[in-house]
């Protein structure tokens, strides 16, 4: 943990979570957590999808729903942004409280359900900021959609002509009935449409866009060795895992613990690793993978890359650890691929996973 943040935590964690977390949006907005670089080490230097990424730390979707600060948070060394989840039209997610800090486990469990203002406001504020950073914008379906599918296409539409690439999120716990958009036919409608749509686009002269597809951690085996033959047969750019668990691991201590909602932090680590390890066997290396789920140290980003992960994101890290968290793990990192003779991050990538 940060010094600084070490004695604000505290005070911080007397606040009620969302509180806290609102509280922290506004700091960001007034510019009174002060900006450093995201250029570090050179060797974390990275490109994908012809985008040069200064490091591989970003900030996961979660956080930045509205796309309100993108730029302050940038200037906390993130190489990155992820902002949403966002859909169509403004909702207010589900009834308060809906997170809830399990403090003893370092982790979260949170049941938002997409609380966001919806594509107008989001469209303005990437448009504001997309030129300062690099800006995922992370979409999610309205719960009383009657064409989820629709929305996720609706979104891209508005959205991807801004952002430097598109996440489709299936895979949030909190919205009754999305995670079924992962299933096999209608994944394949999904993708199908999306593709389509993006064909369009770009015949109307919007630049080349990556998808990314983010994917629960709580899938069967054979959930995943068919989405792995989706993304290839479809030619989705990336895959991003893995989301919250619905799963409560016997370790939990916290008295939380038994909330309903999706699981982050700490004791996601080792479920979101084995997912991406699955999964960069299963596409064979063809798909750039986003690590995200329970890294909070710099050996859990070098673990996540050596497994197969070309990029990291991380958010609860931040609420037990402070707002510089991906600098240092940043730092640490470029230690550690020195310290084994790599001379690039992609050198790493997959090395502990055979294909």
């Amino acid at each position: 943990m940060l010094p600084l943040y070490s004695l604000a935590r505290p005070l911080l964690f007397c606040l009620e979570a969302e509180k806290a977390h609102n509280l922290s949006i506004r700091a960001l907005k007034n510019g009174l957590l002060p900006r450093i670089s995201n250029e570090f080490d050179p060797i974390l230097a990275s490109e994908h999808f012809g985008i040069r990424f200064p490091n591989p730390i970003g900030l996961a979707a979660g956080y930045d729903k509205n796309a309100e600060v993108i730029p302050a948070i940038s200037g906390l060394g993130f190489g990155f942004v992820e902002a949403g989840s966002i859909t169509p039209r403004a909702q207010p997610g589900n009834p308060r409280p809906r997170i809830f800090r399990l403090a003893k486990d370092a982790a979260i469990i949170n049941r938002l359900g997409f609380n966001n203002r919806g594509l107008e406001e989001a469209e303005r504020n990437i448009t504001a900021f997309a030129e300062k950073a690099i800006v995922g914008a992370n979409l999610g379906a309205n719960k009383d959609s009657p064409d989820r599918i629709d929305d996720y296409v609706r979104g891209m539409n508005r959205l991807a002509p801004l952002a430097s690439y598109i996440t489709v999120n299936i895979s949030s716990p909190n919205t009754p009935g999305l995670r079924a958009l992962q299933g096999k036919a209608v994944l394949d409608d999904l993708l199908g449409r999306l593709c389509e749509a993006r064909n369009a686009l770009t015949e109307d002269g919007v630049k080349h866009f990556p998808i990314l597809l983010k994917i629960a951690p709580d899938l069967t085996d054979d959930d995943n060795a068919d989405i792995a033959a989706s993304v290839l047969a479809m030619e989705i750019e990336g895959l991003i895992i893995s989301n919250t668990t619905i799963t409560r691991p016997a370790s939990l201590i916290d008295t939380q613990k038994a909330e309903n909602g999706g699981l982050s932090g700490r004791p996601l680590r080792k479920i979101s690793l084995g997912v991406l390890k699955e999964m960069y066997q299963a596409t064979e290396g063809k798909i750039l993978i986003v690590g995200v789920g329970g890294i909070e140290t710099a050996a859990d980003a070098y673990e996540r890359i050596r497994a197969g992960a070309s990029l990291i994101q991380l958010y609860s890290a931040m609420i037990y650890h402070g707002p510089y968290v991906a600098a240092k793990i940043a730092l640490g990192l470029a230690q550690l691929l020195r310290e084994d003779g790599f001379e690039s991050i992609n050198e790493a990538i997959g090395v502990d996973t055979p294909i």
